[in-house]
């Protein structure tokens, strides 16, 4: 066995070195099919590959929702942030310059004879009755949202749509915040792929059999990935092993570095200010909403005309009355999108939602806190663990060919 170790030193030599480089290019590959395509390359539906969580985006994402709002954040937490005097005061302005804006169009269109008659002191006294009804009109469309909140407002519905929608984005969340474990992932494969070449080396120098190459492959490419992804999130405490080697899943190691990561990429990417009032405005409950504002804009104008109701359907008509409502209702409602724009910084301000999260994580167990990246490894994890085995399999056929040649 010495004279053959001296004789084919450079092949023995190559062996770890091979190893090594099997188990880091297997799983470069693996961490590559996890991500990549964002869309299907192949022949549909079997000839092809999709990365894994892309393909699986929208279940990723309720996955990913239902760790953030079970545990982290919710929708009532969120709301019970909102103070109304500080919304009446981001909104107020906006909502004058509306209510100005809209006596002109809609009681100007529907009676210009009677509006332009009216004397400028009884509009502007109108007017300002309806200016000095802002803040009482606010705060009761605000505790009228909080009863029926989970009617205008689903955060989880929210969440799984942007993130379903943007896959990339939802590659960004997972590589972003697991980018050391993916990294522990391939260079692990060059030491545990190094120790498994001098295993091989060894018994290769035994049997000389060309079937040794291939199958060490095999169990190279295999058990390096099984090993780093068991590795990233056990075991969940530290534990000492040999009595000098103390290890902690490298996940849950991190975990302030983690959640401050994790809480930055939702608050500017998801739960942004700008994505939750668009979503409530736009998303499938807003017809709600909507409804709500018209009804409290209709009570609203009623409350103004009070004991004149009577003459005012007099002289308007009862169905012109009805319209001028209505017309009001769609015009503040046509205005809403840019009239909440004035309250972004405060919502984004009042809700922080990064220290929010970053919070709520440090009180996660361990099991809790493994479900925030866990999941991107769950999905078909066999398929990039059989990837690796048959990739470390080619190449210890290419090295028998080489070596019997």
């Amino acid at each position: 066995m010495w004279e053959d170790f001296q004789q084919h030193f450079w092949l023995y030599l190559s062996m770890p070195l091979v190893a090594a480089l099997i188990g880091y290019v297997t799983k470069l590959v693996a961490i590559r099919m996890m991500f990549q395509p964002i869309k299907f390359l192949g022949i549909k539906p079997f000839l092809g590959w999709q990365g894994i969580i892309p393909r699986r985006a929208e279940k990723m994402a309720a996955i990913a929702a239902d760790t953030l709002t079970a545990r982290l954040i919710t929708t009532k937490e969120l709301y019970n942030k909102l103070d109304p005097k500080e919304v009446i005061k981001a909104l107020e302005e906006p909502l004058v310059r509306d209510i100005n804006i809209i006596a002109d169009e809609v009681i100007g269109k529907l009676q210009p004879e009677l509006w332009e008659a009216l004397p400028t002191v009884v509009k502007d006294q109108l007017l300002g009755n309806m200016r000095k009804e802002i803040p009482k009109v606010i705060k009761t469309f605000m505790a009228d949202m909080e009863r029926d909140l989970d009617s205008i407002f689903d955060i989880k519905a929210m969440v799984v749509s942007i993130m379903s929608k943007d896959k990339a984005l939802l590659n960004r969340i997972f590589q972003e915040v697991g980018e050391p474990e993916f990294k522990f992932i391939a260079h692990s494969g060059i030491y545990f792929g190094f120790i498994i070449g001098l295993i091989q080396a060894s018994t290769w120098m035994l049997t000389h059999s060309p079937i040794i190459m291939p199958m060490f492959g095999l169990f190279t490419g295999w058990f390096t990935d099984w090993l780093a992804l068991k590795m990233i999130f056990y075991p969940k405490k530290p534990t000492l092993y040999l009595g000098m080697i103390s290890w902690q899943g490298l996940f849950i190691k991190r975990r302030q570095q983690v959640a401050a990561e994790y809480g930055a990429l939702i608050a500017t990417e998801i739960l942004t200010p700008k994505n939750i009032l668009e979503f409530v405005l736009t998303g499938p409950l807003s017809d709600r909403l909507y409804e709500m504002v018209n009804q409290t804009i209709k009570k609203t104008i009623d409350g103004q005309v009070g004991l004149a109701k009577p003459l005012v359907i007099l002289t308007l008509g009862g169905e012109k009355y009805q319209e001028l409502k209505h017309s009001a209702s769609v015009k503040i409602i046509e205005r809403l999108p840019d009239t909440l724009k004035n309250i972004e910084t405060y919502v984004g301000n009042a809700l922080d939602i990064k220290n929010t999260i970053v919070s709520k994580m440090g009180q996660l167990t361990e099991e809790e806190f493994e479900g925030v990246l866990r999941p991107a490894f769950q999905q078909d994890e066999w398929i990039l663990i059989t990837v690796g085995a048959i990739l470390g399999f080619l190449v210890g056929e290419m090295q028998v060919f080489l070596m019997t040649h």
